[in-house]
């Protein structure tokens, strides 16, 4: 029997958890504001925020760089960390296995070839204020979605080890389809390595505009199913005899997590880890109940990329380190300390 004074304890701890996050992000998005190459103290940046241009001098340029010419970046990272955060923490509980991350039924594979075209031939057009090589990556992830999908049904069911080969396997065939355009193209590898990486460098109010509407539809239907993920945890086979329609579940928690990443994905390239070690980590924090891990995963995510871009810009400056690049050397080594500090971990 659980003693009621340890589990009001417990949540009083998890419902402090999401306000410090809510917290943590917004200290963190007003320093990115105010990092770059003009550097703007971050009291300014409120003041210029709320206040708008002073009558001191220089007021104006700094209201123009703090109000219009960095947020988009601030408000991608923000989308773009929260979508893989959260869809990481639906991808674990999916298969059940804390090792599964977005990019598992290969998603990132197909954006990657999508954009690797567009970029290696030339597409260089802008459709509704979006770039080509968005729209080829956007693409590219929901075809390979939909092959897996086709490719691992049976009897109008997914068994969830199958849809995982199947991932895996058309994966591997749309990297090496990638490979393959790479050496074949007309372009320097250069562009195309950066977007493979990762970044969110010149990037407009046309890639916010072009993510926010998937995030909020993304989010709100994932959160909507957090108890039915809960049930899931169960066993299929309990989770039907508690009255879940587990097939019905499984193809929306699939669908929209697919199309979250491959949004996401497209605007920013492919980005590692936050997926695997955000979920991971706010498990530990909050528990494993999903209506609140989903949430929690949501702005530990964005807190994460947010950090991420601004030490991009920071790190190397003037020049600019690819966001990828600072997630795996941050995410790799702290996630093989978690594992070696957790030794009940099922994989």
């Amino acid at each position: 029997m659980i003693d009621p004074v340890l589990e009001n304890r417990d949540f009083r701890r998890h419902a402090l958890v999401l306000p410090l996050l809510a917290a943590l992000l917004l200290l963190l998005a007003v320093l990115s504001l105010g990092i770059g190459p003009v550097s703007i103290a971050p009291g300014k940046v409120v003041d210029l925020l709320i206040h708008g241009a002073g009558d001191t001098p220089g007021d104006e340029a700094a209201a123009v760089i703090v109000r219009h010419l960095r947020p988009p970046r601030l408000l991608l990272a923000i989308l773009v960390g929260a979508s893989l955060g959260m869809c990481g923490a639906v991808m674990q509980g999916f298969f059940q296995n804390p090792m599964a991350d977005p990019y598992i039924i290969g998603v990132s594979s197909g954006a990657a070839l999508g954009a690797t075209i567009a970029l290696a031939f030339g597409v260089d057009l802008w459709f509704f204020g979006v770039h080509s090589v968005s729209i080829f990556a956007f693409s590219g992830a929901l075809a390979v979605t939909l092959l897996v999908y086709a490719v691992a049904r049976r009897g109008g069911r997914v068994p969830t080890t199958l849809l995982l080969l199947t991932g895996v396997a058309v994966g591997s065939l749309a990297a090496a389809a990638t490979s393959l355009v790479m050496i074949s193209g007309k372009t320097d590898l250069h562009r195309i390595l950066f977007w493979l990486l990762g970044s969110f460098s010149s990037r407009r109010w046309e890639h916010v505009n072009m993510l926010w509407p998937w995030v909020l539809l993304g989010v709100g239907t994932l959160q909507f199913f957090a108890r039915d993920l809960n049930v899931l945890l169960q066993g299929e086979e309990n989770a039907q005899f508690l009255g879940v329609d587990v097939e019905r579940v499984k193809r929306i928690l699939l669908v929209v997590t697919a199309l979250l990443t491959a949004a996401a994905v497209s605007v920013s390239g492919i980005i590692g880890f936050v997926g695997l070690i955000v979920p991971h980590v706010m498990r530990l924090l909050v528990g494993p109940d999903h209506r609140r891990l989903l949430p929690a995963s949501l702005l530990g995510g964005a807190i994460l990329m947010v950090a991420a871009d601004m030490l991009a810009r920071t790190l190397m400056a003037p020049a600019e380190v690819p966001v990828g690049v600072i997630t795996a050397l941050v995410g790799c080594p702290f996630f093989l300390y978690l594992l070696s500090r957790r030794r009940d971990v099922a994989l």
